[in-house]
């Protein structure tokens, strides 16, 4: 059940594709660079590998449970949250005005995949709490920055989401919550709000609940919903706990995967009314809440690539260490470990691969997103922005996609045993299905990439993309070794697949939208897999420069034979995820209703 940071790759992604010590020149970032990433890394490790890592099968056995409204965490999960706390982690890339550290996203990232690698139910709760913070930092009044801010920074309080109703599941237009405004310029806030993740617990001492309601008289559907402020316990002017508030937990879900994780149902106001406090104006909650959710969906996104490299670990450590069968080229007189079977070998090389070139899409990513907020040149910041929210339905949503199918190789690797509940397998195949559903299923990711990030502006920010895809490809071709060859090769074909797609999608999203929509899925899959392939096309480039050099060289030749398993084996199918996304929809949507 052991877990090994990988933190060499990660460093490797930092320092030559996401261009960290450029991060570094940033205004606020100078102490950022690659000598304070690598420190902070190997803390990290130590910390997640020794503390939370242990206790990960443990929560899967003795989740968390719930009795008179009071859940109570798996055993020792309350004494790792305060070692969470006291090592700084919650505050490691919020900012030092409020007693956070300031790091960039870049080094935060990373971090966040080994939080949830070694135990994603645990490291759940601070990912709601980043997402409040982050709410409150762009939406929040001086007064609720004041209040609320560094005690979630620290830690010391966490924080919740609550979007989802029973009648209203991503159709935030259905909420019923409503918000009645008193004299004092509180609300009182009446509703229920279900799947509301870490909604109660006893880790903290407070647990400061964003809430989505309507306030009386305003317009109907999303453009009628604000954000509050619901704490569980009331604060006191100088900042201290006072009485409970009318916000209780009725009932924990019993789910599939991420057991520790309490999935709370919340009552709000059967006891006279919660005490709300509204964030920003009246009708702009959902703009509000989506800062929570897109903070959210690109932490989903490193929990789809973390669960997948504790499951590849899981799956390498037991093909060493299980022996069956002689190898079929006779090398092996006699049963030998089945890493040596070639199938295994396949089935390894495409846990690797995927999980890699989701992690170097994802470190691109947050790269782009600290210059696109902290760099000092407005143009830069344009362009970055445009790429990261571009990125973020792709590290959502394949790689969260990817990962219950990692999973499930890393439980056929294991064959009979992955079954057997006893061995862990089984729980990262489990736990890994949450994250297609949850902060925006697939669908909603595709539909996202589809309107807001291709057809409004007419496929520009695609197409810019792929030119740049098509430069590496150069590189590829002028380096002129067979693997960078291959690579290309398949690149130029990805990356062709994917603007036909981009030219289909602009001439039909108005006149054909059905047709374009029953290919959505596939284009966001189509689109993750050719960025991924990309990063790991560049990732070729720097080992094949630093081989000569006498750098690592076990890890460089790994990274060049990793990129171009990645282009023989996964982007070769982006040409039959055109052909089905081209000409294929009216299959899709031609059967009658009434024939299912």
């Amino acid at each position: 059940m052991s877990y090994t940071a990988p933190v060499k790759d990660m460093l490797f992604n930092m320092q030559h594709l996401a261009h960290i010590e450029q991060i570094a020149q940033i205004p606020g970032f100078e102490d950022a660079g690659l000598d304070t990433a690598a420190a902070v890394l190997e803390e990290c490790a130590r910390f997640t590998e020794g503390v939370l890592a242990p206790l990960n099968f443990e929560g899967d056995k003795n989740p968390s449970s719930w009795k008179d409204g009071v859940v109570t965490a798996t055993p020792g999960f309350k004494d790792a949250f305060r070692q969470f706390t006291e090592g700084g982690w919650q505050g490691l890339q919020h900012p030092q005005d409020f007693g956070g550290q300031g790091l960039p996203k870049t080094i935060g990232a990373a971090c966040t995949e080994m939080l949830n690698s070694a135990n994603m139910s645990f490291a759940l709760c601070p990912l709601l709490t980043d997402g409040a913070i982050e709410a409150l930092l762009t939406a929040g009044s001086d007064e609720l920055k004041a209040i609320y801010l560094e005690k979630l920074i620290s830690g010391q309080w966490t924080g919740t989401m609550n979007l989802t109703e029973p009648q209203a599941g991503s159709d935030l237009a259905l909420v019923r919550t409503r918000a009645e405004p008193q004299p004092d310029g509180t609300y009182k806030v009446f509703g229920t709000k279900i799947f509301i993740t870490w909604g109660e617990h006893d880790m903290a001492e407070n647990i400061v609940h964003l809430v989505l309601a309507r306030v009386a008289g305003a317009p109907e559907g999303v453009k009628g919903i604000s954000l509050f402020v619901v704490p569980k316990f009331l604060v006191n002017q100088d900042g201290s706990l006072g009485a409970r508030n009318d916000a209780h937990c009725v009932s924990i879900e019993h789910k599939l995967g991420i057991k520790a994780s309490p999935t709370a149902v919340l009552q709000f106001g059967d006891h006279g009314g919660a005490v709300g406090y509204l964030v920003g104006e009246e009708n702009r909650g959902l703009e509000y809440m989506f800062i929570m959710m897109n903070a959210a969906r690109y932490g989903v996104g490193m929990q789809g690539i973390a669960v997948a490299e504790r499951a590849y670990q899981k799956a390498v450590q037991y093909a060493r260490d299980r022996v069956q069968s002689r190898p079929v080229d006779g090398s092996i007189n006699a049963s030998a470990a089945i890493i040596h079977h070639p199938d295994v070998r396949r089935m390894l090389m495409t846990m690797r691969a995927t999980t890699e070139g989701c992690r170097a899409m994802a470190t691109v990513a947050a790269a782009a997103y600290d210059a696109a907020h902290h760099h000092p040149d407005a143009e830069v910041r344009k362009q970055n922005a445009t790429f990261y929210e571009f990125m973020v339905p792709l590290v959502k949503g394949y790689s969260t996609e990817m990962s219950p199918e990692v999973a499930s190789l890393g439980v056929q690797v294991h064959g009979g045993m992955g079954f057997i509940e006893e061995t862990g397998a089984a729980q990262y195949y489990r736990d890994a299905k949450i994250l297609t559903i949850y902060e925006g299923t697939t669908a909603i990711q595709a539909n996202d990439l589809v309107g807001r990030k291709t057809a409004r502006d007419g496929g520009q920010t695609a197409r810019a993309i792929a030119a740049q895809i098509e430069k590496t490809e150069a590189e590829l071709l002028a380096s002129g070794t067979p693997a960078a060859k291959t690579v290309a090769r398949r690149l130029a074909a990805a990356r062709q697949a994917f603007l036909d797609v981009v030219d289909f999608v602009i001439g039909g999203a108005k006149v054909s939208p059905n047709a374009v929509f029953a290919g959505s899925v596939p284009y966001l899959l189509l689109a993750g897999k050719l960025v991924a392939g990309w990063q790991l096309a560049r990732s070729l480039l720097v080992a094949e420069d630093l081989l000569p050099k006498g750098q690592d060289e076990a890890f460089l030749r790994a990274k060049i034979t990793t990129a171009q398993f990645y282009a023989e084996h996964i982007l070769v199918k982006a040409p039959g995820l055109r052909d089905s996304i081209v000409e294929g929809a009216a299959s899709v949507t031609d059967l009658a209703l009434d024939a299912f």
